[in-house]
């Protein structure tokens, strides 16, 4: 049985899902980020009892066919983006049809109606939180950034995350720095 959690987007909610599901004494196999594959059938009761505790961490089972696919594209962006180091060597849309297992036209539609943003704005928004990331760790420059997330050029990234955040990168970093530095201070 799979369950499909809206929400659920980082390692530390893989966890909190793992611990609800143990506290529950649900037999679980593998957790991905939205997805629960269950061992065995669980009761209405079980299911309530989990669909509040989740609830209450922030996270939603979803029930319906449409909830559910348009949290799979939402992960397998965030997955993508987030949490590998090879983006897609075709281009999304291909990628994302071929993950989801649906036509990207279908899919995209889908996911505007629903989230009120297209799946490409949805994608320069984490792509673009994922610069912030990467420019607060410090580890590397613009251009190992931009090769990281496959822009096509540093300029290309600087112009769309001052797009986005109002910011250049350069402009981010410093002002980041700065809060960084108050709160050692503290």
């Amino acid at each position: 049985m799979v369950l499909y959690i809206k929400n659920m987007v980082s390692p530390r909610c893989i966890l909190r899902v793992r611990e609800e599901l143990a506290n529950l004494n649900l037999n679980f196999g593998k957790i991905d980020l939205g997805v629960v594959q269950l061992l065995k059938k669980i009761t209405t009761t079980q299911r309530e009892r989990l669909k509040e505790n989740l609830l209450g961490a922030g996270l939603e089972l979803l029930e319906d066919k449409r909830s559910i696919l348009v949290e799979k594209i939402k992960n397998v962006i965030i997955e993508l983006i987030h949490y590998t180091d090879a983006l897609p060597k075709n281009n999304y849309s291909d990628y994302i049809s071929e993950k989801v297992g649906y036509d990207y036209t279908y899919l995209s539609n889908l996911f505007s109606e629903a989230k009120g943003i297209d799946i490409q704005h949805f994608i320069i928004n984490h792509k673009i939180e994922r610069v912030k990331e990467l420019l607060q760790y410090k580890e590397l420059n613009l251009t190992e950034i931009s090769n990281k997330l496959h822009y096509s050029s540093v300029s290309h990234l600087s112009n769309q995350f001052k797009k986005v955040t109002g910011l250049s990168p350069s402009t981010y970093k410093h002002q980041s720095r700065k809060r960084g530095t108050t709160l050692e201070n503290m």
